[in-house]
């Protein structure tokens, strides 16, 4: 399990081959693993394989141009309804995408995070492209596919610097 989340990069460029429906299944099975306060699961997925659809989400975000390229991408939605303790579907939806990215990762495919929430012209954006409901907030989108290029080998990022012990 190290190996895999040291050996994880961001994927920006993928082969055109599409993403098997049951590997897209189980980033999602890992997804709606992921813990969450209260275990209260606010989460939503829209799964994206329409071209048209992606070129659009791709002008939404100014920074996520590539997502026109990707097979697939998944929307990652929190949903005010599942709460159980207001304000906390940011962390379980971010606990959410994580899983995603690690299963994706250990399947051989390549995804990269690119935000939608707190933005707000991009929740705008999002929200009226997909036609979600005023109490689904689009928080992340989640393009992936095999890797165009062979990613790095693992490599340790930690930082002795970044750590203090009992008190700053």
């Amino acid at each position: 399990m190290l190996n895999l989340i040291k050996s994880r990069r961001s994927v920006r460029q993928w082969k055109s081959d599409a993403v098997r429906e049951d590997d897209v299944e189980k980033v999602l099975d890992a997804a709606m693993n992921a813990p969450s306060a209260g275990n209260e699961q606010p989460w939503q997925f829209v799964v994206v394989t329409d071209k048209a659809v992606l070129n659009k989400a791709a002008g939404l975000n100014p920074y996520g141009g590539f997502v026109k390229d990707a097979p697939v991408a998944i929307l990652v939605c929190g949903d005010v309804r599942l709460e159980k303790f207001p304000g906390y579907w940011v962390q379980d939806c971010s606990a959410a995408v994580e899983n995603m990215l690690l299963a994706a990762h250990a399947l051989g495919l390549g995804a990269v995070w690119t935000s939608v929430y707190p933005i707000d012209d991009r929740i705008v954006g999002f929200r009226k492209l997909f036609n979600l409901p005023s109490e689904v907030i689009p928080f992340a989108l989640i393009p992936l596919g095999y890797p165009r290029v062979k990613g790095r080998d693992a490599s340790s990022r930690f930082n002795p610097s970044r750590v203090r012990k009992n008190i700053w």
